[in-house]
């Protein structure tokens, strides 16, 4: 091979690369940012659940189930979709303990 073909070769493998980190790094980015809400939101919803446990004068054995699978997927710390579903598990948990059943 000749130098002129090594050096076209090298160019277009940098290329590549640049055009692959371009669309791969903002992907991630949004990613990263959509886990970090979506955990938020489902601390948050944990907290309020909570604080209506604690203030219910009624024992709600679903709601407290509901809220331990809310804490233990809140643990494993995983990503959005579980962050999504221990969220729901304790709007679910908050909803019956402000109904009292």
């Amino acid at each position: 091979m000749t130098a002129s073909v090594l050096q076209w070769l090298g160019g277009g493998l940098v290329a590549v690369a640049a055009g692959f980190l371009a669309v791969s790094l903002p992907r991630r980015r949004v990613r990263a940012e959509d886990r970090r809400v979506a955990w938020s939101s489902a601390r948050a919803a944990i907290h309020d659940a909570t604080v209506s446990r604690d203030a219910s004068p009624a024992t709600v054995p679903e709601a407290e189930r509901l809220l331990a699978h809310a804490e233990l997927l809140a643990a494993g710390r995983g990503g959005a979709d579980a962050a999504r579903a221990a969220a729901e598990h304790a709007r679910r948990a908050d909803e019956l303990w402000r109904a009292g059943r």
